[in-house]
């Protein structure tokens, strides 16, 4: 295959086109083949290098610098605007910004006119900041207020960027691509490098943004269709051209952060009850069942695949929405979206979602990243398109309507003052379950937990309605095969017809302390 090697930003012309949007998918085009000829290249891994004055800027410092308002591009010209982030600190590897207004693109420079300087980064006004470039881009637009222009989207670092919707507040991000996450050699971490704005029409409701996206493996070229509303949606289209074969590839890629919860199976130092981002993984199978998997931060690392061919889709959900639940005045995690992905115009084939785990000591480590892996590899000199929605959400989804989980604790499983107890490895859960067929429902209906586990022996499983008149609890002991992990599944059922969603689980007896 022939690829022809590209320029920068100057490399298209403006052309006379139908429409806006015709004129967005010619530029997108032009993406696609930049990416197939960078593929078909060595991988340059130097990087343009930051002037010595932000080199070692620290925290606090880099703080200190703020984007001007009144600077912001098109402020004034309808719903949508966007403002810069300045290199420097973490952001080491300078973006490449250009503008696409009229059906033409021209790249945006890095200016000192946009930024305010305070404190301590006064001194970089009299410093020589030629080649800084910028670290990427936050997008406005009056999502809660019409007389005020939220930041409801940012592309930030590496292919990260993150997405509030409507009274919510950042918490985990979306990455555009991850490979070979949790792996004994090492995770590759795939860049955004360039990126291409498009100027929305005044009265448009969407944005759309264009990215080369470039790692040692592969060479992708996205586009982002942008929706901001109460929940913010994102439209997907990335093609990707490999280098080299990749041993795993994450599609749609979630990162996290769960520090302690309902599922710790021990106190932590802390007055919060509850520190996370996200406190389960949720999917909805191609058979349209709905499975939850909480959330834990373990001893070990631990990674888990959840199997499907085609599924509906899977994201990282923060279901409990209560301040008592976190009692965290600065944080405020129970304003922290949900994320939800799907397919679009077709399906993925066989694969998984696989959840990896990552012992953390810090609420201000990721530690939780969830994504799809296909069946079929990727390899050298192939392509392939993934076309997705991603969206944010609250507690659960529109279309979900069988009852959810809304708790899960467990605990030894003996009976206080009992004078012969059993080991401490024999475990107790209980799994509360709300909504759905539940609302109402007379305790003297025959509601059931459908129980199984991948190994040892379950005991005295039962279910009860709670005092609430809306919530019903399954009870169960477990008592596992030595230090092997149990695989649990359970939902409630009523007359032989499941009404919840799947609690799926593994208790891993190590994590005793």
């Amino acid at each position: 295959m022939t690829r022809t090697a590209l320029g920068c930003a100057c490399w298209w012309l403006a052309m006379p086109l139908a429409s806006a949007e015709e004129s967005t998918q010619r530029h997108f085009e032009a993406v696609i083949e930049r990416a197939e000829a960078l593929a078909d290249e060595p991988h340059d891994s130097t990087h343009a290098t930051l002037p010595a004055a932000l080199r070692n800027l620290d925290y606090d410092t880099y703080r200190q610098i703020r984007f001007r308002g009144d600077q912001a591009i098109w402020r004034d010209d309808g719903l949508f605007s966007v403002q810069l982030f300045h290199s420097g600190f973490l952001f080491d590897t300078p973006v490449t910004l250009n503008l696409v207004e009229d059906g033409e693109a021209r790249r945006l420079d890095f200016s000192q006119a946009y930024y305010a300087y305070d404190g301590d980064a006064e001194r970089l006004l009299d410093a020589d900041l030629e080649g800084a470039g910028h670290a990427g881009f936050r997008i406005h637009y009056p999502l809660n207020r019409g007389d005020y222009a939220d930041e409801f989207a940012v592309f930030l670092g590496a292919s990260y960027f993150r997405l509030v919707g409507r009274d919510q507040g950042y918490g985990l991000s979306a990455r555009g691509l991850a490979i070979d996450t949790a792996a004994p050699h090492g995770e590759e971490f795939p860049s955004f490098r360039e990126f291409w704005l498009v100027k929305p029409a005044e009265d448009a409701a969407q944005m759309s943004v264009l990215a080369l996206l470039d790692s040692p493996s592969l060479a992708g070229a996205y586009r982002f269709d942008i929706r901001p509303g109460r929940d913010v949606e994102v439209e997907v289209d990335a093609r990707l051209f490999a280098r080299r074969d990749v041993a795993k590839l994450g599609v749609a890629p979630l990162t996290s952060m769960f520090a302690h919860g309902d599922t710790s199976p021990y106190g932590a130092d802390d007055f919060r009850p509850r520190v996370h981002d996200s406190d389960g993984l949720a999917m909805r199978t191609a058979a349209g069942e709905w499975i939850w998997r909480p959330l834990s931060n373990p001893r070990r690392l631990r990674i888990s695949a959840l199997q499907d061919e085609s599924p509906g889709g899977f994201g990282l959900v923060q279901r409990e929405r209560d301040f008592d639940a976190y009692l965290d005045m600065e944080a405020r995690y129970e304003r922290r979206p949900s994320q939800w992905v799907e397919a679009l115009g077709g399906d993925w084939g066989r694969g998984s979602v696989e959840l990896v785990e990552i012992p953390t000591d810090t609420e201000t480590n990721d530690n939780i990243v969830a994504y799809w892996v296909p069946d079929q590899p990727l390899n050298a000199g192939e392509s392939r398109r993934f076309h997705y929605r991603t969206q944010t959400f609250g507690t659960r989804l529109d279309e979900q309507r069988q009852a959810s989980v809304i708790r899960t604790r467990s605990g030894w499983a003996a009976v206080p003052g009992q004078s012969d107890p059993p080991p401490r490895s024999r475990r107790q859960f209980i799994v509360d379950f709300h909504g759905g067929e539940l609302d109402g429902l007379d305790a003297s209906q025959p509601v059931e937990a459908e129980l199984s586990t991948s190994r040892g022996e379950i005991h005295q499983a039962q279910v009860q309605r709670l005092p609430d008149g809306d919530t019903w609890r399954a009870s169960f002991r477990v008592q596992p095969q030595g230090r092997q992990p149990a695989d649990m599944r359970l939902f409630l059922s009523l007359r032989g017809s499941p009404i919840s969603e799947t609690w799926s689980y593994v208790w891993y007896p190590d994590e005793l302390r």
